[in-house]
């Protein structure tokens, strides 16, 4: 049996493509307990995610969490869960088709655009074969992760990496690092602000909400800390926020080391023992809504600053597919196509130039 996996049916003259791979984290295909436990295990093996010593790792995994967690996580999917399946791939999906029709509108030449994650279905590994299909011979990776972290870019990375392994016929690659402070994704951001406040008013505060890692990551070199309050800094200003109308803050901690802080539950704690009459939260670091922002900040954070004597909470939602981040998406898709892509690509010469290279493949063939 072949170490790499069959490359797909080529002829001599077929049209090559170019491939944008949109990857993002990824979700369970139910919210079961059956679903989950895969899901989870994969997730949570992963070396980027968790870097505590394997055997240890090994037995707290399957021995405890793996016993445990998937019926209560199933239970927060369940409650967050929509009649067109999980919300992330439901958003995740249409920013893929938005995406390739603003796209349509720039480029001649042939590209495509696949969707791709890093745990759960569709994997990365079937979204790389489909863009091979497609005779895809270059292919743009697109991390939905504004701020780099080697948790969630660098583990997306990994996966694509996994798959060219095993790719005997590897495609040329170009991976987008991060875009926290690309003005088009910035101007998304401080438009579905801008948009919530025009429906329900501007509140007391403003909380911006980012994905928590554990304080040795900064330490040891992650730039993740420093990228989440560089983007709420010019969202800040962008809203022309002075410094005591807004926090950054941090969610999700797992586990007992010390995580970045401050921490969101802190933070809403206080500003409800403070009875501030109003605080909107938004969280700049997720391109789609998912169980983290519809269920922790969403659900438990109104929890945590109402049962402390906070008055009004609103969640803004993700960016998700508002035309705004569509156009930041297509934006930023360009500016690391080039040279790969055209907007002058005469399709006849292409036709032209196809059926001239069959002749000669054939007239070699012919000779042999």
């Amino acid at each position: 049996m072949s170490y790499y996996n069959p490359e797909p049916k080529y002829d001599h003259g077929d049209q090559l493509k170019v491939g944008i791979l949109l990857a993002n984290l990824g979700t369970p295909d139910a919210p079961t307990a059956q679903a989950l436990r895969p899901y989870l295990r994969q997730f949570l093996s992963d070396r980027r995610i968790v870097e505590i010593p394997r055997a240890i790792w090994w037995l707290i995994l399957n021995c405890i969490i793996l016993v445990i967690r998937p019926k209560k996580s199933a239970e927060k999917y369940a409650s967050i869960w929509s009649s067109e399946g999980s919300p992330l791939m439901v958003h995740a999906k249409k920013q893929a088709l938005l995406l390739r029709g603003f796209l349509a509108q720039k480029i001649q030449s042939p590209f495509t655009v696949e969707l791709g994650m890093s745990y759960g279905n569709p994997s990365m590994a079937s979204a790389i074969e489909r863009l091979k299909a497609q005779h895809c011979d270059r292919i743009l990776v697109f991390p939905l992760y504004p701020q780099y972290a080697a948790s969630s870019t660098a583990s997306a990375l990994d996966a694509v990496w996994r798959t060219l392994l095993k790719t005997r016929n590897v495609p040329a690659i170009r991976t987008i690092k991060h875009y926290h402070d690309h003005p088009a994704y910035i101007e998304a951001l401080a438009e579905s602000v801008r948009e919530h406040w025009r429906i329900n008013g501007k509140p007391n505060k403003l909380v911006m909400s980012f994905h928590g890692v554990p304080k040795f990551h900064l330490m040891k070199g992650d730039m993740y800390h420093c990228e989440c309050h560089k983007t709420g800094r010019l969202l800040a200003e962008a809203l022309q926020l002075s410094k005591d109308e807004y926090v950054v803050a941090f969610q999700s901690r797992f586990g007992k080391q010390e995580w970045l802080k401050p921490y969101l539950a802190n933070i809403l704690e206080a500003l409800g023992k403070a009875k501030l009459g109003r605080v909107d939260v938004i969280c700049p670091g997720f391109s789609s809504d998912c169980l983290e922002t519809l269920e922790e900040i969403a659900m438990e954070g109104q929890h945590i600053f109402q049962s402390h004597g906070g008055g009004e909470y609103h969640y803004i939602p993700a960016l998700n597919e508002s035309e705004t981040w569509i156009h930041a998406m297509t934006t930023i898709a360009l500016e690391n196509l080039q040279g790969w892509v055209s907007t002058n690509w005469d399709a006849d010469a292409a036709r032209q130039a196809s059926e001239m290279t069959k002749l000669r493949a054939q007239s070699l063939a012919n000779n042999q």
